[in-house]
């Protein structure tokens, strides 16, 4: 494993309690961050935190990151606990099933807009000030593959992923001379808990659009985001960083 020195750093994941966002919490902890996990399953929380402890110091906050005042006191909490926020991570979120583009449920649709991407602009609509008066920030958003190229029976997922890459160019425009990188990841699917909000048949597409012919392990994923955290990520931002096992070259 590269050692990324984040020492001294203080970092907010989002939906860190399973999957993606617990294996990049476990690299920060490794890295010598704080991390600070903010999730809703208020369990899953509490029993990510007593297992990553062993590497580090770690704390959870429970948040619905849809809620704009909720996200407002979790950053408040978090700067009150922690005294600072260095990097951000926006890795919280939902698939929604698969379907047509017109036999999804509109809320259902509206859901995965709300979490996948509204969720992150909230969160770095109050991260960002935090950061802006530090003077330096990291974010990272994890976005995927499905936003470059819209996966089909995914219309809900593909568009809100594609959404966020926007918002990652966007932003990283704006704050570029503030001491703050904002960068995006583009994986292919991982095999976590979002597997079971997905047909048998669309795993087996997305497997089958990958020339390595596997799917991504959430530790590589982990590891990009470490580097994309860290000071040494200097001249980078408003980029998209591929993981996808050659599907997208670009």
């Amino acid at each position: 494993m590269n050692q990324i020195d984040l020492k001294g750093r203080v970092a907010v994941v989002t939906g860190g309690a399973q999957g993606i966002g617990y294996a990049t919490c476990e690299r920060l902890l490794q890295s010598g961050a704080r991390v600070v996990i903010w999730d809703i399953d208020s369990a899953q929380l509490e029993a990510a935190c007593l297992t990553l402890k062993k590497h580090g110091l770690v704390s959870g906050h429970v948040v619905e990151l849809t809620d704009d005042v909720a996200v407002a006191v979790a950053t408040a909490h978090t700067v009150a606990l922690a005294g600072r926020i260095d990097v951000l991570v926006n890795n919280a979120g939902i698939t929604g099933g698969n379907a047509t583009t017109w036999a999804l449920d509109p809320a259902v649709w509206r859901r995965v807009i709300e979490v996948n991407l509204i969720a992150p602009y909230l969160t770095c609509r109050h991260v960002v000030q935090v950061m802006l008066q530090a003077g330096y920030g990291r974010i990272v958003n994890i976005a995927s593959v499905a936003g470059k190229e819209g996966n089909p029976n995914a219309s809900h997922y593909s568009a809100s992923k594609a959404g966020l890459i926007a918002l990652t160019k966007s932003l990283a425009k704006e704050v570029a001379t503030q001491g703050i990188a904002v960068n995006a990841i583009t994986p292919a699917v991982a095999r976590t808990a979002m597997f079971e909000q997905m047909t048998q048949a669309h795993i087996d597409y997305m497997l089958g659009k990958i020339p390595m012919a596997r799917f991504v392990e959430v530790g590589e994923v982990a590891a990009m985001v470490a580097w994309l955290a860290s000071e040494e990520c200097s001249f980078s931002t408003g980029a998209v960083f591929d993981l996808t096992g050659g599907r997208a070259t670009y």
